[in-house]
């Protein structure tokens, strides 16, 4: 499976445990950073440029791949990348988009082991089962 996709997965340790980020899409639900891998682009240069896209985080390096999805939608083929920000990251925020028209999306963690709310995109939550089997 050739990935055509590209996830950046960002955790954090909690008092509760692991978190994951994830953001409001303000039509589409709970999402993950994710996007189509250019071409000549490598699937960790694709999330990296992905998270300061749709996050605004512009200083981060990827620590290692989680594995490659076939989402069963759209032939989508996801990979995951583990992506370590620069600094820490707040608790949550607003960042202003600039794809599909523009968006703003507001940002937050969601514990790790936790099964996703029906907010969340129903493609998405298959993508949180599959990091949480691959973190």
């Amino acid at each position: 499976m050739t990935p055509n996709k590209a996830c950046a997965v960002v955790l954090r340790d909690s008092a509760q445990g692991a978190e994951l980020l994830v953001f409001a899409h303000p039509i589409a639900g709970i999402q993950l950073v994710k996007g189509t891998i250019e071409p000549g682009e490598s699937c960790d240069e694709a999330a990296l440029r992905e998270l300061e896209e749709e996050a605004g985080v512009s200083a981060a390096t990827v620590t290692r791949q989680l594995g490659v999805w076939q989402s069963g939608f759209e032939c989508q083929v996801w990979s995951f990348s583990l992506c370590v920000p620069a600094a820490p990251l707040p608790d949550a925020w607003a960042h202003q988009a600039e794809d599909d028209g523009g968006h703003l999306f507001r940002f937050f963690w969601h514990p790790l082991a936790a099964a996703p709310t029906n907010q969340w995109h129903p493609l998405f939550q298959g993508a949180l089962g599959f990091i949480q089997n691959a973190a």
